[in-house]
């Protein structure tokens, strides 16, 4: 099957009333809406379809939404496309596991149709910025903002689109303090503070993928992170 439009977006939800609701906010904002019912046909259609993003509620009959989460990410044919976790409980357990998973966001119902909307806008033009900068290494770490590639010691290691620009963000700016609410603007894109514990939980994830290089990033208590300048 060919390849989705830029513009399609997958909705995994199984709440008739929230998928109407989605959809007619999506097509008002000018994306192709795609959408199933269950688990096994939604991770079927991620990897058919391959759409611009997916909308993915946690609670799925057949296959889970953090299973089907962690399925995409693991494969290289799906790895960026980006992710909303949907979701009606409000443990913020539930919200880590998805994003330790490598969602890219989450939003707990009941939600705002717009908020959903702008949300999936600023993390699509993250995805879309161009890369023009040359290559960056700190220590053993190198990034190829070109071909979107990090490595340690030589060994390619596999990130998300924005564990990517997390790590391109800190050794930009290597040696200085970044507030956890600047980064959720220049990495996330949001224009106001969603959940600062969202950047930890990234923040968490990158280090155990850097492996020993992982003490490169460097918590600075109530404040934020920084990447060692040497």
């Amino acid at each position: 099957m060919e390849a989705a439009s830029d513009k399609t977006i997958l909705i995994v939800e199984d709440e008739r009333d929230v998928v109407d609701l989605l959809t007619l906010s999506l097509r008002k904002a000018g994306f192709v809406v795609s959408t199933t019912t269950d688990g096994a046909a939604g991770l079927h259609k991620a990897r058919t379809e391959r759409p611009a993003f997916i909308i993915l509620d946690l609670m799925l009959p057949k296959m889970p939404g953090l299973e089907i989460c962690k399925i995409l990410k693991s494969d290289p044919a799906t790895r960026q496309i980006p992710i909303m976790m949907l979701t009606a409980k409000a443990e913020e357990i539930d919200r880590i596991v998805g994003l330790e998973f490598g969602a890219d966001d989450y939003v707990t119902k009941p939600f705002s149709p717009r908020e959903v909307v702008l949300r999936i806008r600023a993390i699509m033009r993250r995805g879309d910025a161009k890369q023009e900068e040359e290559r960056l290494a700190v220590g053993p770490i190198v990034i190829d903002p070109e071909r979107h590639e990090a490595s340690v010691d030589g060994k390619r290691i596999n990130l998300t689109s924005l564990e990517f620009k997390l790590l391109r963000t800190l050794m930009q700016r290597r040696g200085r303090v970044q507030a956890r609410d600047r980064l959720l603007n220049d990495v996330w894109g949001y224009e106001r503070i969603i959940d600062t514990r969202t950047v930890d939980t990234h923040v968490r994830r990158l280090r155990k993928k850097l492996g020993k290089a992982a003490n490169v990033i460097e918590s600075v208590r109530g404040f934020g992170y920084r990447l060692r300048a040497s």
